[in-house]
């Protein structure tokens, strides 16, 4: 069975699992097709227990052959990434301009150490040989918040105008930034060449500031084609060539793609939108890539669900699994509350705000993405076969299951006492 069709049939049961959850329940979408997925998977194990039928050997295979990590990293980011990009009201971010920057950069780094030392503190407690250098890589792989489960789930509970924005904010930006930082420090991990101070610094500035600056070429450039014509089918069409070839190019030239989707696309969403687009395409522009972002999460979360099927057990696994988690949740409220510290000296903020974007910090296909392009072969555990990437590859796969499952689903009640708390806030101000 081709790559098309395996992706083709995945989509049309992740529609499915969509449209019965929307009669029979109210679970967020991405939420339920997410537990059906696993539900599907964890029967698939247990069948294949009894050798009758060899469905979990077949959908491995299948599994292998779609390369999750390719499939997302090197194409559909560029697409999910785009839409976000498109949907951020600039005036909105403009007033939380240094939070968002504050949360990106200094939070990020912050909860990157902090995973990285809590992990290597496990690994030396349980005795496993596991390289410090290692356990930051997790640390980066982990630490970005997830744009596409922050804006599927965290986005649509209505959150507090200021909270909504940090949030979508920082995950739209420290994803890219995130991703920058992993690569470096895989590239120091696993690259040919001895690792040098300047080389890390200038592989660093060439992933985000180039980047960035890509990003607002193709954004400009995309702007005038648009500009150029009258045809709103034509300026839909156009706005695709964006995240498709735009993306790929990136890739090519050694720059952040990530960022680079994230710029041109509030590029086109707050200037095109309203001097380039005729009016008929103004109007269809979010229905048109809000679908696409459906279509693609729809996919994207049936996929980390049946991804269960590439991850091997041992006793070791289950100890760090239940480790990583509480690890993973303390450094993300240390790293927003430190930010906070110095937020209130200069203004008052919602008193759910660090609660909110501490439990909604959530994490997803993109950091398993990036856990799946880890090679494997480097033991740690030679007797028992376990190598960095099982291990980055189980600890990830926990947090990203807690994330969406537990997380994504109680988030609702907080988020109401955040709105309340939000309207006593305006009355005294009134």
């Amino acid at each position: 069975m081709s790559t098309y069709a395996i992706l083709s049939f995945m989509a049309a049961a992740a529609i499915f699992i969509a449209f019965i959850n929307s009669k029979i329940s109210r679970v967020q979408t991405t939420i339920a097709i997410t537990a059906s997925s696993l539900l599907l998977s964890l029967l698939i194990v247990i069948a294949g227990q009894y050798q009758a039928i060899p469905l979990k050997a077949m959908a491995e295979q299948i599994l292998t052959d779609i390369h999750f990590d390719t499939f997302l990293l090197k194409g559909v980011l560029g697409f999910l990434l785009f839409a976000g990009g498109i949907g951020v009201k600039l005036p909105s971010f403009s007033d939380q301009k240094w939070e968002i920057t504050t949360l990106v950069i200094g939070g990020l780094l912050v909860s990157v150490l902090l995973i990285g030392s809590g992990i290597w503190g496990v690994f030396q407690l349980i005795g496993i040989p596991f390289d410090f250098l290692y356990c930051l890589l997790f640390g980066a792989l982990i630490s970005p918040t997830d744009p596409i489960a922050v804006l599927a789930i965290v986005k649509k509970l209505q959150a507090p105008t200021r909270i909504t924005t940090q949030i979508e904010g920082e995950s739209l930006f420290n994803d890219g930034v995130g991703i920058v930082i992993f690569v470096t420090l895989f590239t120091l991990a696993f690259g040919d060449n001895n690792p040098t101070v300047g080389g890390t610094i200038a592989l660093f500035l060439q992933e985000a500031v180039g980047g960035v600056l890509y990003g607002l070429v193709l954004g400009y450039l995309f702007h005038r084609l648009i500009c150029a014509t009258n045809d709103h089918s034509m300026e839909l069409l156009l706005t695709l060539a964006i995240p498709s070839a735009g993306y790929v190019l990136a890739d090519m030239l050694h720059v952040s793609g990530p960022l680079a989707m994230v710029v041109s696309g509030i590029m086109i969403g707050n200037w095109t939108r309203f001097i380039g687009f005729s009016k008929e395409s103004e109007d269809h522009l979010d229905h048109f890539w809000e679908l696409v972002d459906e279509f693609l999460n729809s996919l994207l979360f049936l996929l980390i669900g049946v991804s269960l099927l590439q991850i091997s057990f041992h006793k070791e696994d289950w100890i760090i699994m239940a480790a990583v988690v509480p690890i993973v949740l303390l450094a993300r409220f240390i790293s927003v509350k430190m930010c906070y510290l110095g937020f209130n000296r200069f203004r008052s903020y919602n008193p759910w705000a660090v609660r909110i974007l501490s439990w909604g910090g959530l994490r997803g296909g993109l950091a398993l993405a990036m856990a799946m392009a880890v090679p494997a072969g480097i033991m740690v555990v030679p007797e028992k076969n376990i190598d960095v990437r099982e291990l980055i590859l189980i600890m990830t796969y926990a947090v990203v299951v807690f994330s969406i499952l537990v997380q994504g689903s109680t988030m609702t009640g907080m988020v109401d006492k955040a709105n309340a708390a939000q309207d006593e806030m305006d009355t005294h101000q009134t």
